[in-house]
């Protein structure tokens, strides 16, 4: 059973990838607690889809301040009693403001962070989602969340290459990718199946799933 090995799983990926989904999947199935990202909660990110060069210290902070209070719940789960899935990794916090901040608003947003310092436990898996810039256009494009249609394919682009680059020098836990290319996690029973299998062989700190490997 996956949560007696990973009693604390994250499924990270860039947006239309298909995090949350799984996400929720994985909680309903084994019956686990959930963390998920509450990106409607934060009044910039329509702004920040619309102007980003404005708008991107300020939807970054509340971002900040909003996963800081859900990282300090999580420090107070019982993790060996429970398990808990979530939808975001904290630590990602980092290539958001890299991708979006100037120089001075990043150095300013690292001061910030430090005093901050919101600590969590690593997670016992984290699972990467991947798919390509075109796909995952087409996804945000048929989502409706209406603010989200302002986003561009060049953001798409940088971020999907701001993950890979990302989880490259990632370290501080196992890491499955996942090429969702071709996979449906959500609807697709035997796929569901075939990545529960998967992580089940998982041996190595970071390994590869995708259909027929």
């Amino acid at each position: 059973m996956l949560f007696d090995k990973y009693r604390y799983v994250v499924v990270e990926g860039p947006i239309g990838v298909g995090k949350t989904s799984l996400a929720r999947r994985l909680s309903d199935h084994f019956g686990a607690n959930t963390l998920f990202e509450k990106p409607d909660e934060n009044p910039f990110l329509p702004k920040f889809y619309r102007e980003p060069e404005r708008y991107a210290l300020a939807t970054q902070l509340f971002f900040l301040f909003q996963r800081g209070n859900e990282a300090r719940d999580l420090a107070q789960m019982d993790l060996f009693d429970s398990s808990t899935v979530a939808d975001y990794l904290l630590d990602k916090d980092m290539l958001f403001a890299r991708l979006n901040l100037t120089d001075e608003e990043f150095r300013l947003y690292q001061q910030i962070y430090a005093t901050l310092q919101p600590q969590v436990p690593a997670p016992d898996l984290v699972i990467y989602l991947q798919a390509s810039p075109e796909t995952l256009v087409e996804r945000v494009r048929r989502r409706a969340k209406s603010y989200e249609q302002t986003i561009s394919d060049n953001y798409l682009l940088r971020l999907a290459q701001s993950y890979s680059d990302f989880f490259y020098h990632y370290q501080a836990a196992p890491v499955l990718t996942v090429n969702s290319e071709q996979l449906n996690f959500v609807d697709g029973d035997e796929d569901f199946s075939l990545l529960l299998k998967r992580i089940g062989q998982m041996r190595g700190e970071r390994e590869f799933f995708s259909r027929g490997s």
